[in-house]
């Protein structure tokens, strides 16, 4: 009888451990998959007119044996800084003068923060918000100099809370969130700092942190006067980097406005009511709008979707990676469309060499599925990231489309998971600024003038071990493409 007792005792006490341990699996599993997006996130703005627009760019090449570095973007920036008298809105990834110390590079971090403080001196009542991500305090583990140089001058600053983002690595943020996230991360740390030796050492919390792989990936300039909207940081480390950026005119900036307020909202900081006030001059011929996130996504796919035979698609980008995409550009070729795609070949990293994954292991199955009718090309980098994010598509019907700004083509970066940025654009084929974007991919393409691209042999690779580990670090999130 005590024998059966004892029995049904360890059966009972065996159905209560598992019913606590399926409880535990459905929060976990709930806080990791179950998560919206912030309110105001994942934005579509109207395709509306514009007073101006100017295709930017970024190029680090070799010539005559010699590496030369044409940069624009942040003198562009810069300027745009310096007539703003009313306001100045920006958010930005990669805002630090972190890096290992081997190589030297532009102090873009100081000279940006050196000119938001000299005009906010010259201009008292001028209105500065500075948002950007986690990345830069290594997730609360110190403040960067650089944020409480400008806060100490009164210059707003809005770090943006990734909590409050859906779970780009739900296998871990479930177990984070319900069990780690309570142990905060400030505090002094006692870890060599990954990023720099010299900079702050940071704590084990912080690693912890950050491999919920978040982040606000957004690379935005606003003004009173104009936007950009990029591919570029304010990064020392990335000041070679080749890159892209739209300067813009219109209405459309208020667009780009709101998309910012809600991040700044989320992250608990109520952004004044500002307007952009336009001159209602409008171009001839080209519209644009403003994508955040997912909506990116979906204005990739419309566009390859409606191509047909003869129709152009050209594509410059750092990662490569979403399915979809990859699915519709090969479906695409089979229909006849004319697909160049320009690629980072995945090996450098700020002084570390990377495996080539994932735009290897994509270059391989895009050509080898189209049978060879997708044509890809690798940027000469050395020792800089080719950090382009850009699709021109160019119809027999004279109209073109254009895709750019911070969002590569990867299930983090326009599945609304990070926090991005892009503008398209829809103008004739003979616009100034679809010929300006022809040329800047003619001119790379074909290395007019410079050594740019090498052919798809310099770096193919048919290895079915990193395809998989591909394949696997794109569905699960555990990557940080």
């Amino acid at each position: 009888m005590d024998k059966a007792k004892e029995l049904k005792n360890i059966k009972k006490n065996t159905i209560f451990k598992r019913g606590i341990l399926l409880t535990l699996l459905t929060v976990i599993v709930g806080n990791s998959f179950f998560t919206s997006m912030p309110m105001g996130t994942s934005y579509e703005g109207k395709l509306q007119d514009i007073s101006y627009i100017e295709f930017l760019y970024d190029l680090s090449y070799k010539k005559d044996n010699k590496i030369v570095r044409e940069h624009r973007i942040f003198d562009e920036i810069i300027e745009m800084i310096k007539k703003a008298e009313e306001f100045i809105i920006i958010d930005i990834f990669l805002f630090n003068d972190d890096y290992d110390r081997k190589n030297e590079f532009p102090p873009l971090s100081s000279e940006f923060t050196n000119a938001l403080i000299e005009q906010k001196e010259k201009y008292p009542d001028l209105k500065i918000f500075l948002i950007t991500d986690e990345i830069n305090n290594f997730y609360g583990a110190y403040e960067s100099k650089y944020l409480k140089k400008l806060k100490e001058n009164n210059i707003e600053v809005i770090i943006t809370d990734i909590n409050k983002m859906r779970n780009s690595n739900p296998l871990y943020s479930g177990i984070w969130k319900i069990l780690l996230k309570w142990m905060g991360t400030s505090g002094e740390g006692w870890i060599r700092n990954p990023f720099s030796p010299d900079s702050p050492k940071v704590n084990i919390r912080s690693y912890l942190k950050l491999a919920n792989f978040k982040a606000n990936h957004r690379k935005v300039f606003i003004t009173e006067n104009a936007a950009i909207v990029s591919s570029a940081n304010i990064h020392d480390a990335s000041g070679y980097h080749s890159n892209i950026a739209f300067k813009i005119k219109g209405e459309i900036i208020n667009d780009l406005i709101k998309s910012e307020m809600a991040v700044a909202e989320f992250s608990g900081f109520n952004m004044e009511n500002i307007q952009y006030r336009d001159n209602k001059e409008v171009l001839k011929d080209v519209k644009a709008m403003v994508i955040t996130e997912g909506k990116i996504k979906k204005h990739i796919l419309e566009e390859i979707k409606s191509t047909d035979k003869n129709d152009k698609i050209t594509m410059g980008m750092f990662y490569l990676s979403d399915r979809d995409v990859i699915k519709e550009l090969i479906e695409a070729s089979q229909r006849g469309v004319e697909i160049k795609i320009i690629l980072d070949a995945n090996k450098d990293a700020f002084g570390l060499e990377k495996n080539g994954i994932p735009n290897r292991s994509v270059a391989w199955e895009l050509v080898k599925k189209s049978k060879g009718n997708i044509d890809i090309k690798w940027y000469a980098t050395h020792g800089e990231q080719y950090h382009t994010k850009l699709i021109l598509i160019e119809r027999n019907d004279n109209t073109a489309s254009i895709i750019g700004g911070s969002a590569n083509f990867t299930v983090r970066n326009i599945g609304d998971y990070n926090i991005e940025t892009n503008l398209k654009i829809v103008a004739k084929n003979y616009s100034e600024i679809t010929q300006d974007i022809r040329g800047y991919f003619d001119r790379i393409w074909e290395n007019k003038d410079g050594e740019y691209t090498l052919d798809f042999s310099a770096y193919e690779e048919n290895n079915f071990f990193k395809y998989i580990m591909y394949r696997f670090q794109e569905w699960s999130g555990l990557s940080t493409f």
